[in-house]
């Protein structure tokens, strides 16, 4: 189906920085918002594809700010140390 929706200059930028940011065409990335906002019921309990890569995009955006653990923080003398 094709629709035409009249928005504002400053929510079509808007809308085209968040695509951008996603990686997505302005186009592609305004239908997902369509399908979240009606909910979908086939959809339900189900992660697409492409909103999966998006969700572990903008997970990884961040993750250079996360510290780095040191190896001994995984070895299992550390993870057990209060048990026999």
């Amino acid at each position: 189906m094709t629709i035409t929706v009249d928005i504002t200059p400053e929510a079509q930028a808007e809308l085209a920085r968040q695509a951008a940011a996603r990686g997505r065409a302005i186009e592609a990335y305004a239908a997902s918002l369509l399908e979240e906002a009606v909910h979908l019921p086939a959809s339900e309990g189900r992660l697409s594809q492409d909103r999966l890569e998006n969700t572990l995009r903008e997970m990884a955006q961040f993750s250079h700010k996360i510290p780095s653990l040191p190896d001994e923080a995984l070895m299992r003398e550390s993870l057990y140390r209060d048990h026999d």
